[in-house]
């Protein structure tokens, strides 16, 4: 399996994966598969960080405000690999309780990955809402 194959593999599970569970409200997947290695960022479409600790603190505040994930797709547009660096362009659609209300929207997330002794880590974010 290429590099190409092998990374798109983890995507659709690994980090699926954990996308899903922060989504029911547990951040601890999402949270391993960040880099441990300084700079990692998100700007999000509710909030942003930079920094391990405020990255910590987004993550658990995210898991505090999801819970009932009833549909969690990511819908991959483009994505490459590069050595030790890649990225994912796509859609993520999410039917989930924010704050205990229902709801239902779709966010535009842009990756970028590093791979930290052979494992691939998250080290980059950016994710707005899509409107009509």
């Amino acid at each position: 399996m290429s590099d190409r194959d092998d990374f798109l593999v983890w995507v659709r599970t690994t980090l699926y994966e954990a996308e899903a569970a922060l989504h029911n409200g547990d951040p601890a997947p999402r949270r391993a598969l960040w880099s441990r290695t300084e700079p990692v960022s998100v700007l999000g479409a509710w909030r942003s960080a930079v920094g391990r600790e405020e990255l910590d603190a987004l993550f658990t505040s995210l898991a505090k405000a999801f819970s009932d994930c009833t549909s969690y797709a990511f819908e991959l547009q483009a994505y490459d690999v590069s050595g030790d660096m890649a990225y994912t362009v796509g859609l993520e659609h999410t039917s989930t309780s924010v704050d205990g209300q229902p709801r239902t929207y779709t966010l535009r997330a842009t990756q970028v990955y590093r791979r930290e002794d052979g494992v691939w880590r998250v080290a980059h974010r950016h994710g707005d809402t899509v409107t009509d």
